[in-house]
């Protein structure tokens, strides 16, 4: 019996070879090519997860996890074909401990989701990377966002996981303590590891208490290295912002173009701060003094609850609107994002702007500014063989840049199949044993190949179908 019907035999209607499900899998957030899978199952719970990689390990046949699809360096590509375990069906909210403030939730669950079903307690899961992602992918990926600032990133919030190793077996990482000093840090291990090292079926998250008040706003400066000199002022003083975003003036065009934004085509920042609500008032008036001083202007704060979600939904919509400012079929936009000590970020962020107008590419600069990490926005025709080297070109000084600097080639997008070839290049003799990890967990390379590492030094699986 071959893995397919072994595969359907276990799963019925939800393992199929169909080109929708194929396709809809196939898709990506980022510049990447359609890649199809071969199938997609559709497993309801932990076991039948095992279940299919056993068959899948029994016959070499790739896997590749797949959650919401909103990944920007193609991590749920299945770039070798083979099966895409699609979680869509493991999405529910396990348990919600308020006493101890941590959730038990399965990878489906999107972070939207997740928040929906907390309302009545009080708290909410903060980590927002601005896409509804799921947040077995946000683990998978260490993902962060907006309010990373503050909060951390996944890798900070993730307490507790179940995963499914590449023999099949299920074990359990991590406890519903703050802390731990008992053994190696399987859970750490597993966050960010892009699914190339076991299949996480389950999570336990930390949560936190819903603000008494939130407070908004937005102003703009007459330069990039203005607004940039501001947040490192902002962040060395040791304010204590919940998010501050960087919008250059072309991205200000952007969301002016796709969203009617009536936004002056300056660089702006776009600031919360939560708190009680007189913290949240001498935040406000420490963080003015400051932006003052770098020649901030335009103030404008978000007073209610709809204001607030309407500013963070424009700056969410960053990727349709760099499309606005380059329409046409065809076209696609190349988003890579470098993170680098804040003491280091104007002279990155400097850097960025001068080399694409060098090549005359059309260039956007959003970022969670806060932790000095940015995101460049390239538009570009992948038919233009021209345009594309010099995309690509600068992709690569950004990160070399980043590197420079003591930087790392990215801050939460991670590396996929975009960043292999910088992985040495950051981690050097480390990246060997790396190697040496994804060798142990997976000798026979089926979980999700040619991603993270580069091929060179990492195990290969065999599709057996």
């Amino acid at each position: 019996m071959s893995a397919f019907e072994a595969l359907a035999q276990l799963l019925g209607p939800r393992f199929t070879t169909a080109d929708a499900a194929r396709c809809q899998n196939g898709q990506n957030d980022g510049h990447y090519p359609e890649i199809l899978p071969d199938a997609v199952a559709f497993p309801q719970d932990t076991q039948e997860v095992a279940q299919i990689v056993r068959i899948c390990a029994a016959h070499s046949v790739p896997i590749v996890a797949f959650g919401a699809g909103t990944s920007l360096e193609g991590q749920h590509l299945a770039t070798q074909g083979g099966v895409s375990v699609d979680f869509a069906r493991m999405n529910k909210l396990l348990e919600v401990r308020p006493e101890d403030m941590n959730v038990v939730i399965q990878p489906g669950l999107t972070r939207k989701q997740l928040n929906q079903g907390l309302r009545a307690t009080g708290l909410f899961f903060p980590i927002d990377p601005g896409a509804d992602a799921s947040l077995g992918g946000m683990a998978a990926t260490r993902a962060s966002g907006t309010t990373a600032v503050r909060y951390g990133t996944m890798r900070d919030n993730v307490l507790a996981l179940e995963a499914v190793m590449a023999d099949g077996s299920v074990i359990r990482t991590g406890t519903a303590a703050r802390k731990s000093s008992a053994g190696y840090d399987l859970t750490h291990l597993l966050v960010g590891s892009e699914g190339t090292l076991g299949l996480i079926t389950e999570l336990t998250l930390k949560l936190h208490g819903i603000p008494e008040a939130i407070a908004s706003a937005t102003c703009h400066f007459e330069t990039v290295a203005d607004a940039v000199d501001c947040v490192i002022l902002t962040i060395q003083s040791g304010l204590p912002l919940a998010r501050i975003e960087l919008v250059d003036e072309m991205m200000v065009r952007g969301f002016n173009l796709a969203q009617d934004a009536g936004l002056p085509e300056k660089p702006h920042l776009f600031l919360e701060f939560h708190g009680a609500p007189e913290a949240v008032r001498g935040q406000v008036t420490r963080f003015r003094e400051i932006a003052a001083d770098s020649g901030a202007g335009n103030w404008q704060e978000a007073d209610t609850p709809e204001a607030r979600t309407a500013l963070w939904a424009l700056r969410h919509c960053a990727l349709p609107a760099i499309s606005a400012l380059d329409p046409g079929a065809g076209k696609k936009t190349l988003s890579t994002d470098v993170c680098v000590p804040i003491s280091r970020l104007a002279e990155a962020v400097s850097v960025a702007r001068a080399q694409a107008a060098a090549r005359g590419l059309l260039c956007t600069i959003v970022g969670h500014v806060g932790d000095g990490n940015f995101h460049c926005g390239l538009r570009y025709d992948p038919a233009d063989a021209a345009m594309v080297a010099k995309v690509m070109d600068y992709s690569g000084i950004l990160a070399q840049t980043a590197l420079r600097l003591g930087g790392t080639v990215t801050g939460e997008h991670g590396i996929g199949i975009g960043k292999q070839k910088y992985m040495a290049a950051e981690h050097g003799p480390a990246l060997d044993w790396m190697a040496r990890i994804k060798e142990a967990f997976d000798p026979a390379g089926i979980l999700n190949p040619g991603k993270m590492l580069p091929e060179t030094i990492a195990p290969s699986g065999k599709n057996g179908d």
